[in-house]
């Protein structure tokens, strides 16, 4: 390893370490693709918010439905472990909705947001 590299990886172990993770700091210099291919993450989109008073809030039963500010064609945040990865447009395809991805979101814009 050159000496940025070496610095660079005490960077990291030294996240680690301040994330909670002790002395049992993972050498993530040493990982490639293949090894993490089969990790499961959780992916969300962001279809909506509403406003409800505390009333209708108290009403609400099993049937009920709650309004949402976004409808069909229009854009969304698709959020990768709660960390935004992209936006799409929100499509109804039968019965479900779907996102079509129309742009995916670099670490600069992530970092800068």
């Amino acid at each position: 390893m050159s000496d940025n590299e070496d610095q660079e990886f005490l960077d990291a172990q030294q996240a680690l370490q301040e994330a909670g993770f002790d002395e049992e700091v993972y050498d993530v210099m040493h990982l490639e693709l293949g090894d993490i291919a089969d990790v499961l993450l959780n992916i969300s989109a962001d279809l909506g918010v509403s406003q409800m008073d505390v009333k209708e809030i108290l009403e609400l039963k099993v049937g009920s439905i709650i309004p949402l500010d976004k409808m069909a064609g229009e854009m969304t945040d698709v959020l990768l472990n709660n960390l935004p990865m992209a936006r799409g447009e929100v499509v109804v395809i039968g019965e479900t909705l779907h996102v079509r991805i129309s742009e995916i979101i670099g670490v600069n814009e992530i970092l800068d947001g």
